[in-house]
């Protein structure tokens, strides 16, 4: 495969940048995550006063912004794989890059009742 096939054409250059920011973002997440959990240890109040602040709606919006990080990163990372490993993957990647961005979107539209409908009921009751 020649240099530059991979992430040809803008949606393969967009591809690259979303994939690094959203592996970033999610490397961030679970650097906090490991350390919230450990707060448990050094202060149980602490601990559940954190996790308090996990409730409001701000965070439900971020953890909205979790799952959509979590997501594009996981489909993308197939089409990474097919575009390498398949011998048709480099003539097939700007298909493949629509493919993922409309399950990405099906799947993110899906995601939104399960994901903000706590922070929807605290702000307009149910």
């Amino acid at each position: 495969m020649p240099a530059g096939t991979l992430y040809r054409g803008r949606e393969g250059m967009w591809s690259w940048v979303a994939h690094r920011v959203t592996g970033v973002l999610i490397f961030f997440f679970l650097f906090v995550h490991v350390l919230d959990t450990a707060l448990v240890r050094v202060s149980p109040e602490d601990y559940d006063k954190v996790v308090a602040t996990y409730k409001t709606p701000i965070v439900a919006l971020l953890e909205y912004g979790l799952v959509a990080a979590i997501l594009f990163h996981a489909l993308n990372g197939l089409r990474v794989i097919a575009v390498d490993f398949w011998s048709k993957g480099p003539r097939y990647q700007k298909q493949m890059f629509w493919t993922v961005m409309g399950v990405w979107i099906v799947l993110m539209g899906g995601a939104i009742y399960p994901v903000l409908g706590h922070a929807y009921r605290a702000l307009f009751g149910s």
